[in-house]
């Protein structure tokens, strides 16, 4: 065969190939990966989707959770998959735009992963037991600045967006306080609960429960707005401290290579279950914001973040275990 023919033949073969994926995906089940454990954040973004996207695609969507090694495991698994758009990974900002420079080696790398859509944004509240003197956030860094290295604050671990956003709030305020990580939020709370350690910085679904019924007292949150769940918390510019915001979020991303007519198919239909009353209610019950974006407002925030999240982790020397 000429080569003519061979580039031909191949051109109509791939056209072929891309109308029979536009034509037949899904044409089985979908699968979320999830990063992180049953609840929180991460858990609730895939779960709050599941059902509604599932009726819009007309296939099963099976959320699997696979917690463990930073999320690296779920990663790398997602990155390996099948490129057809039928496994995908529920992926957490800390992971996605921390762990490339947290670890020297990773089992996965950004580019082996295309962005679908964003699902959630979730905002973090600054906590503390309700023994330590401070009423507000003002009173409390004027506290840590007069005790240095003396205050203890919790993480979900080396790492995580709680030790890095707290460490981002040490460095804007110049305070200093010690760093325990744990294994998750749910062995932080209870050290917190418990008086062990003074301070904790998460998203507000893990702890939102306990602020209310004045088991702990909550600062700030770390948000343009209030959260509705704690309304009577101001946000860190009314406490005080404007330009201090973090905020958490999760997305959907593709093993790179899955076809376009995959995606376009994927993200079409995940901006219709977001708009579902059910997943609405989900969110809302849960403390998170449904916070829709297309793949390509999400790849420029994952660029943008990334560049901005390798400055802090670099200039506080934070690594990972």
């Amino acid at each position: 065969m000429r080569p003519i023919l061979r580039i031909l033949l191949a051109a109509v073969i791939g056209l072929n190939v891309t109308g029979a994926i536009a034509q037949t995906f899904p044409s089985k089940p979908v699968t979320l990966i999830v990063p992180n454990p049953p609840g929180g954040v991460v858990d609730t973004s895939a779960r709050l989707v599941a059902e509604p996207l599932s009726r819009a695609l007309g296939q099963p969507v099976v959320v699997e959770n696979k917690g463990g090694a930073s999320g690296n495991i779920a990663y790398q698994q997602v990155a390996a998959a099948a490129k057809d758009g039928h496994t995908l990974l529920v992926s957490y900002s800390a992971y996605h735009v921390g762990n490339p420079s947290l670890f020297a080696k990773l089992p996965w790398s950004q580019k082996d992963l295309v962005p679908v859509a964003l699902l959630t944004a979730a905002t973090n509240v600054i906590t503390a037991h309700p023994s330590l003197p401070p009423g507000t956030l003002k009173e409390f860094i004027a506290y840590a600045k007069a005790n240095p290295g003396k205050l203890n604050y919790a993480s979900q671990g080396n790492g995580s967006l709680s030790h890095v956003g707290t460490a981002l709030f040490e460095q804007t305020t110049g305070i200093e306080m010690i760093h325990v990580p744990y294994k998750g939020s749910g062995p932080a709370i209870q050290d917190v609960l418990g008086g062990q350690v003074e301070v904790f910085m998460t998203t507000p679904p893990s702890v939102m429960q306990h602020v209310l019924a004045g088991k702990l007292k909550a600062y700030a949150v770390t948000g343009k707005t209030r959260h509705p769940g704690l309304p009577t918390v101001p946000t860190t510019a009314e406490a005080g401290l404007p330009g201090f915001e973090l905020e958490a979020w999760v997305g959907l991303f593709a093993p790179a290579g899955t076809p376009d007519a995959a995606i376009r198919t994927l993200t079409e239909k995940v901006k219709t279950a977001l708009q579902t009353p059910e997943a609405r209610a989900t969110a809302e019950r849960a403390g998170v914001e449904i916070r829709y974006l297309p793949p390509e407002a999400l790849g420029a925030l994952v660029q943008r973040e990334t560049d901005y999240w390798s400055q802090v982790i670099k200039s506080r020397n934070i690594r990972a275990d």
